[in-house]
C-alpha cells in the first residue's frame, strides 16, 4: 500500500494531498530512512515517524486498511510507539 494512502486511511492526515506534501518535504521516515516518494510501499511491521501538531509521532503498522473508515476502525491498523515534543 502507498504511504500517502496509508496515512490518509488511518486518519492521521485529513487528505492524501496533505500526506503527499508532508512526505515530499522529507519529514517522514520509514524504518529510520527518510522517504522521498509518496508511492513508497508500506508493509505490516514497519515503523513510521512523522511530525504532527508539534510532536513527532512514531507508529508501527499492524494492518493495511482497505478504506478510510471510522476512527476506531482506523486505530486497529497501527500502534503508537511514542510521541516526542
Amino acid at each position: 500500500m502507498r504511504l500517502d494512502r496509508y496515512l490518509f486511511f488511518i486518519r492521521l492526515l485529513k487528505s492524501r494531498t496533505l500526506a503527499q506534501a508532508l512526505i515530499g518535504e522529507g519529514h517522514v521516515r520509514v524504518d529510520g530512512k527518510r522517504v522521498g516518494k509518496v508511492s513508497e510501499d508500506i508493509r505490516i511491521g514497519q515503523v513510521i515517524a512523522l511530525p504532527l501538531h508539534g510532536q513527532v509521532h512514531i507508529i508501527r503498522v499492524t494492518g493495511l486498511p482497505t478504506r478510510r473508515g471510522p476512527p476506531p476502525e482506523a486505530r486497529r491498523h497501527y500502534e503508537e510507539i511514542e510521541a516526542e515534543r
